[in-house]
């Protein structure tokens, strides 16, 4: 299981106790700077498209697949070059290459130089994989899924802040978000620079092969045990299940509850500090008192249970209590990351993040296509049965399958509860 290895090395590392915080910093300058850009990207295309919102519609949309796909290609190649040089270059490399793509989109003068930051993004925005790997390298074996779960909770705060504040600033200047953006993320960089220790002594690095950092061969290592593979399958069902929300909640709760711009920005914040709160706080104790295998089958659970209550619900009262019960799911991401770690040796943290993170891209890339269109076909007259809810519906039966292969799963796993 590695476990053991893995220890031994997180026990032995130079890297200072506070390094995880500094980690959470990182992460949290990146999820400001990507939400930023949220609010105000899709106007700035319509922008380009003399005001045609349709047009304007497919070509977010082909921004939004073209960045999931450079996250698939470059999450295995970001996360072996972390394994062969340490993890702190890739992570300052990304940043400032993120920074500088900002700048390039605040600047844009045609569609197409918009499109071509999208994709640098995507590539930059890879070194996600790396950050956690560094979180494996500092963190003992059992104490991972908590500080998982706190990495968790910057993703949520980050995402909770930016689009608010890009949208105020947008409305000042569609660029200034752009700018603002770059700003946090040459912080971010400089930051990095003068805080940020390797976590990687050069003795546990391991050299870089193109056939383990492509995308079918980092899928390999996720297919070299049985266990690590049942896991990975089970968290590509939730990855692909999670999509429902961005891709058809404000279509859904405006057509079925008839809520303004307003209720929707509200909901969906409240449903960022119920997930803030659970994976800053929760996680840790409930892993504590579960263990991770039981952990990561609550969590999944919560999770299928959440997204029925929001299928079924007539009213916007009833679907806002599931939105607690839903948050609960974030134990089982912080679990499935804490598990996996265990199953791979200390130089391939890197790859199994990057592969990881191919198959969280593969997910996106999947999941608008599929809850969009059962949206669009069930409120259609073609429909046996109006049935708004039915995204969510079906997001639940994800869920519950990926519920059934991490039972039969963590059944097998030899490591404490």
């Amino acid at each position: 299981m590695n476990e053991e290895a893995s220890a031994r090395a997180t026990d032995s590392s130079p890297v200072r106790s506070g390094a995880a915080a500094f980690i959470f910093v990182t992460i949290l300058l990146d999820m400001l700077a990507l939400g930023l850009i949220l609010p105000i990207l899709p106007k700035l295309v319509e922008s380009f498209v003399d005001n045609d919102t349709a047009t304007a519609a497919r070509i977010f949309g082909l921004f939004g697949t073209a960045w999931a796909l450079m996250q698939f290609l470059f999450s295995p190649i970001l996360g072996a070059l972390s394994d062969r040089f340490g993890r702190r270059p890739v992570v300052l490399l990304s940043n400032f290459g993120l920074a500088l793509d900002y700048v390039l989109m605040a600047l844009a003068p045609t569609l197409l130089w918009l499109f071509i930051g999208r994709v640098i993004s995507g590539i930059t925005s890879a070194s996600i994989s790396t950050a956690f790997a560094y979180i494996t390298d500092v963190t003992p074996p059992e104490r991972r899924a908590a500080v998982f779960g706190k990495i968790g909770a910057a993703f949520g705060a980050g995402f909770i802040l930016g689009p608010a504040v890009g949208g105020l600033l947008g409305g000042m200047d569609p660029r200034l978000p752009f700018w603002i953006a770059a700003g946090l993320s040459f912080a971010n960089t400089l930051y990095g620079w003068l805080i940020l220790p390797e976590s990687l002594p050069p003795e546990r690095r391991a050299p870089f092969r193109w056939k383990a950092a492509s995308p079918l061969g980092a899928l390999h290592l996720l297919r070299s045990n049985r266990i690590l593979a049942g896991l990975s399958l089970a968290n590509f069902f939730g990855q692909v299940a999670h999509v429902v929300l961005p891709s058809t909640f404000v279509l859904y709760a405006t057509y079925r509850y008839g809520w303004d711009t307003t209720t929707v920005g509200l909901t969906l914040a409240l449903v960022g500090v119920c997930a803030m709160v659970v994976q800053g706080a929760g996680v840790g104790p409930i892993v504590k008192l579960l263990g991770e295998r039981r952990a990561l089958l609550l969590g999944l659970a919560c999770g299928a249970l959440g997204f029925f209550i929001y299928g079924v619900a007539p009213t916007g009262p009833l679907f806002w209590l599931g939105i607690p019960l839903m948050s609960l799911w974030g134990v089982a991401g912080a679990a499935v990351q804490a598990l996996t770690t265990r199953l791979v040796a200390p130089d391939q943290q890197g790859q199994l993040q990057g592969a990881t993170n191919s198959v969280n891209s593969v997910a996106q890339m999947l999941g608008p296509f599929l809850f969009t269109l059962t949206f669009a076909y069930f409120i259609s007259d073609q429909a046996p049965l109006k049935m708004p809810g039915a995204p969510f519906l079906l997001a639940a039966v994800l869920l519950a399958l990926g519920l059934v292969i991490a039972a039969r799963t963590v059944a097998e796993v030899k490591i404490n509860p």
